[in-house]
């Protein structure tokens, strides 16, 4: 069975020190895909700009700098609020996103509740995915 654990979310796009965008954004987590975080950025286009990586990168960030390269993340304090930050590079673009950082850590709780770190293989049926590989 697939559980899903979805949490909408004002993310503000940060263009300089003092300039700032609303963005808003649906992060989501399923058991079926245990070890990936996937978030939905809904900008100007008409369809949202996704985003997948590892669950693990953003329980890191909460606390402390974490990954390299396409997604980096870090707990940032300013106006007494913590928040996370999210530095995602691509070939399209970079941007530097900033996340309620209570927010994001209550609904890493319900994930982190749902599928413990470590278990994550468990929720994979890798027999069945291979089958489904060698499969004519």
């Amino acid at each position: 069975m697939n559980t899903v654990v979805e949490r909408e979310l004002e993310l503000r796009l940060i263009l300089s020190p003092e300039r700032a965008l609303p963005v808003p954004a649906r992060i989501t987590y399923r058991t079926d895909d245990p070890y990936a975080v996937h978030v939905a950025f809904h900008v100007t286009s008409e369809q949202p700009v996704h985003w997948t990586f590892a669950r693990e990168l953003l329980v890191e960030g909460v606390f402390r700098p974490c990954g390299h390269g396409d997604v980096r993340v870090w707990p940032s304090k300013a106006d007494g609020r913590t928040h996370v930050l999210m530095a995602l590079s691509s070939p399209d673009g970079d941007a530097l996103l900033e996340a309620p950082a209570a927010q994001v850590s209550a609904w890493l709780e319900r994930t982190l509740r749902l599928v413990p770190p470590g278990s994550e293989g468990e929720q994979l049926d890798l027999d069945e995915e291979l089958a489904g590989l060698l499969a004519p």
